[in-house]
């Protein structure tokens, strides 16, 4: 597991959380305290969230990096 792998999988936290109407783009703008177009762009691929905007959601959304680790990969990490 790696920063980019972590990203990655906030972003697709964050566009299950759009797809399922559990919050707006704009919402999250809002939540987050970053601009609807980068929000946007981050979710389309097209811009990268800096290390302190990522911390900066985390917290909003009441997440750590833990929640972004399936169980599974954890139990195998342990486990060696």
């Amino acid at each position: 597991m790696d920063f980019e792998q972590l990203h990655a999988r906030l972003v697709e936290h964050l566009q299950k959380l759009v797809r399922s109407g559990e919050i707006t783009e704009r919402g999250l703008s809002r939540l987050t305290g970053v601009s609807q177009p980068h929000i946007h762009n981050v979710l389309k691929g097209k811009r990268l969230l800096s290390l302190a905007r990522a911390d900066s959601i985390l917290r909003q959304l009441h997440l750590d990096l833990l929640d972004l680790v399936d169980p599974h990969e954890l139990r195998e990490r342990l486990r060696h």
